[in-house]
């Protein structure tokens, strides 16, 4: 049996905040919404089969742990078939695309939200 991913859980200062950003660069849709079981708030977003958990501390001032890059978490990488379409829709966000790479298997690009996570967008579609 091979497995799959289902989810990451990552730590935000505003979980409702980040849910719908990534819903509107992604076209991902709110799963669940609501109290943690460890206290704080977590959010839910993505697909039917996979998601982030945006969780938020209760009683937190609004800024996620302080995590150097890397420890413990490099980057989220997510596919997508038009790469463009998403990159004009980060700078729509306000948020800088970098480090464009197209070199095989595929295009992608970086950017950072507004916590610091770092994401990776990269398509496998034959470019235009």
């Amino acid at each position: 049996m091979q497995a799959r991913l289902e989810h990451v859980n990552v730590t935000v200062a505003d979980p409702d905040r980040t849910a719908a950003l990534l819903a509107t660069l992604f076209g991902w849709r709110i799963r669940w919404a609501g109290a943690s079981i460890a206290g704080g708030r977590t959010v839910h977003v993505g697909t039917d089969d996979q998601y982030l958990a945006l969780y938020a501390a209760a009683g937190g001032d609004g800024t996620p742990r302080g995590w150097k890059k890397g420890l413990p978490l490099n980057h989220v990488a997510l596919v997508v078939d038009d790469l463009a379409a998403v990159e004009a829709r980060v700078t729509e966000a306000g948020l800088t695309p970098f480090a464009h790479g197209d070199y095989e298997p595929g295009r992608r690009f970086y950017f950072f939200d507004r916590d610091g996570i770092e994401f990776e967008v990269v398509s496998y579609a034959a470019a235009a």
